[in-house]
């Protein structure tokens, strides 16, 4: 058994037409999934399946931190994740993703969600992250406090 297998949703086999399920995604999880963004976090993830005439659409809840490096110091920090998305899939042939629907082989029936989870906690990451108390922007600050090129220049700005 794979450390991902925990993530498949039986959805051929579901019982009624709305099931719910719990994960927590851990340090291990995101080590198995070997994302290039995300290498460590934690977050609570709860998953919907609702099954209507043809297809299923899985809402997932994500709620947690994830470890990402700052773009300024390089050093690890914790990003917030909050996130509501939703996943439509449908049975078919063979497996084909498009964007919008999620097409699974209707002989298999299963889909293993642990990198929709993935993708959707690092969709929630901003394009540039910096530590709110970076330490390389507090030195920049001192540096420029320190520096009495910076002082002549306010003088200059606040001439007008």
């Amino acid at each position: 058994m794979g450390k991902l297998d925990g993530y498949k949703v039986d959805l051929k086999g579901m019982a009624s037409d709305t099931v719910s399920y719990r994960w927590q995604a851990d340090n291990d999880f995101f080590s198995a999934v070997q994302g290039p963004e995300i290498k460590a976090g934690s977050l609570d993830v709860a998953l919907r399946v609702k099954r209507t005439s043809d297809a299923y659409e899985l809402e997932f809840q994500l709620d947690g931190d994830v470890e990402v490096t700052c773009d300024r110091c390089l050093e690890p920090m914790l990003q917030p994740v909050e996130a509501q998305c939703t996943l439509h899939v449908k049975m078919g042939e063979e497996y084909a993703d498009d964007g919008d629907v999620v097409t699974i082989p209707e002989r298999e029936g299963i889909i293993n969600v642990a990198w929709n989870i993935y993708e959707f906690a690092a969709l929630q990451i901003p394009l540039r992250h910096v530590h709110p108390d970076c330490p390389s922007l507090a030195s920049q600050e001192k540096e420029r406090e320190s520096d009495p090129r910076w002082a002549e220049l306010k003088k200059l700005v606040n001439r007008k």
